[in-house]
């Protein structure tokens, strides 16, 4: 029992671990409370389907079902150890009290009493001893469910100073960590209970990783079978760092954390279990960091995902791996070209910019658009003999374009300032390139239809066609 105390478990994913349990007791609430000063506790209380004597005490087995079971499709358990090595790994006495049929039932692990017995001494609790413990009141209030009390803290306290902020820190962690994990059970969707979750009586508000209201899910769900069984996943683009909220990007964990958390985001049975990793099929990069998989794996592929005993790691079969590079391959162009151009779609051929990309053999190359009209104005109004120091200046511009801190501006997330376009200016220009075709009212008609093609007038098309209007009404 002390050994399997150090499989790994933080407090988050130790609390998580319990919750698994609630969810899979079909409970619609649960409620977590802790008390870190005098006899400091936590407790998870559900108003889930509870046990009765018999099978509160095969729950407190360890290895109380074998993985090779089946389970019901909605199982969250997997090897039987939870409960105990997740809730020990935190304390050194574990108890659980139940309510069902109106009967309460008590269990408990002190492993004090279990090394001073010499013995696998599991504690039986009447209804006497319990009244005291925190959350029994909520747990007969609710009529039925599991309580789950953990007490004798002796991992938290280690390397800290307070016991008090150390708990209280761990705890802002674990809010966080169930508002990710098991965020689709808290907002609801179809197929699954929507279930209320309060941290000190404070409800925990879902983390959605993928901003589903505002991504781009840029392919339909891609179905994968193995052994007659579906697999879903489902690619998004996260918009540009620029089109999100203060909140939004808090949510994503600021900056930083939208660049650490790009990749595969596994769920069993809709509960997270492993996000933030290509799992080697792409190398994580600032360009990539707006992509983001949803995979969703019923219980029944656990063995083939080497899914550990916590719950936080699974790894995909070669199977799975195969189908999936194809779509990382896709996402992460569509990422690399969103971050690029900022929402600009790069495949508009109807538009024409200032700027245009090039592929040369040396590399890619950026230069000034000969093409453009107001380009062509200037060459045309300074002559031949100036149009040449015009052209040297264009390419001084080209040549000296700062190309590599303007990249390490933008994975660093830094916002541009550019001078914003208005009506009159847009006029303006347009005026001065159309005065070039003299007084042929045809000629005129043809260049204001042209610039239309063209940054920056193509996004002002009611000044375009004003212009039109007055030439049309000088006929």
């Amino acid at each position: 029992m002390e050994s399997t105390r150090a499989l790994g478990y933080s407090l988050e994913s130790a609390v998580a671990d319990i919750l698994d349990n609630s969810i899979s007791a079909d409970a619609t609430e649960i409620k977590i409370e802790f008390w870190p000063l005098e006899h400091p506790y936590l407790y998870i209380l559900d108003n889930g389907n509870g046990m009765v004597s018999q099978e509160i005490t095969k729950a407190m087995q360890y290895g109380s079902q074998s993985p090779l079971d089946k389970r019901s499709t909605n199982d969250m358990g997997r090897f039987g150890l939870g409960l105990k090595t997740a809730s020990l790994s935190q304390c050194r006495c574990l108890t659980v009290i139940t309510m069902k049929d109106d009967v309460l039932s008590a269990r408990q692990w002190n492993l004090d009493f279990v090394l001073n017995s010499k013995s696998w001494s599991l504690l039986s609790l009447d209804r006497s001893e319990i009244n005291d413990y925190p959350g029994v009141s909520g747990l007969i209030d609710n009529g039925k469910g599991t309580l789950v009390v953990w007490q004798q803290f002796d991992r938290i306290v280690v390397g800290s100073l307070s016991f008090e902020d150390a708990l209280s820190k761990k705890m802002d962690a674990v809010r966080s960590h169930i508002a990710l994990v098991f965020h689709r059970f808290i907002f609801g969707e179809p197929g699954i209970k929507r279930i209320s979750i309060y941290l000190n009586n404070k409800p925990i508000e879902p983390i959605d990783p993928f901003l589903s209201s505002k991504s781009e899910q840029i392919m339909d769900i891609e179905p994968i079978e193995i052994n007659g069984v579906r697999i879903a996943a489902v690619p998004y683009i996260l918009p540009h760092v620029s089109r999100l909220t203060p909140e939004e990007l808090s949510s994503l964990g600021g900056e930083d954390g939208l660049r650490k958390k790009q990749g595969f985001y596994v769920y069993r049975n809709k509960r997270l279990l492993v996000w933030g990793t290509w799992f080697r099929m792409l190398r994580q990069d600032e360009l990539y960091k707006l992509a983001r998989v949803k995979v969703d794996i019923p219980n029944s592929l656990d063995i083939l995902w080497n899914l550990d005993i916590r719950k936080s790691t699974a790894i995909p079969p070669e199977i799975v791996k195969r189908n999936l590079e194809r779509i990382v391959n896709r996402i992460a162009d569509r990422s690399k070209r969103t971050w690029t151009w900022r929402g600009r779609k790069e495949t508009r051929n109807d538009v024409g910019h200032i700027w245009e990309r090039y592929k040369t053999r040396e590399g890619i190359r950026y230069l000034v658009n000969r093409d453009h009209p107001f380009v062509e104005l200037i060459c045309k109004t300074l002559g031949s003999e100036k149009s040449d120091d015009f052209e040297q200046l264009i390419k001084l511009i080209e040549n000296g374009l700062p190309l590599n801190i303007m990249y390490l501006d933008m994975t660093e997330d830094k916002h541009f300032s550019t001078d914003t376009d208005s009506e009159t200016r847009i006029r303006q220009l347009a005026l001065k390139i159309v005065r070039l075709c003299g007084k042929d009212q045809k000629r005129i008609l043809e260049q204001l239809s042209l610039l239309k093609k063209y940054d920056p007038f193509s996004a002002y098309p009611d000044v375009i066609e004003q212009l039109e209007s007055e030439v049309l009404k000088n006929e």
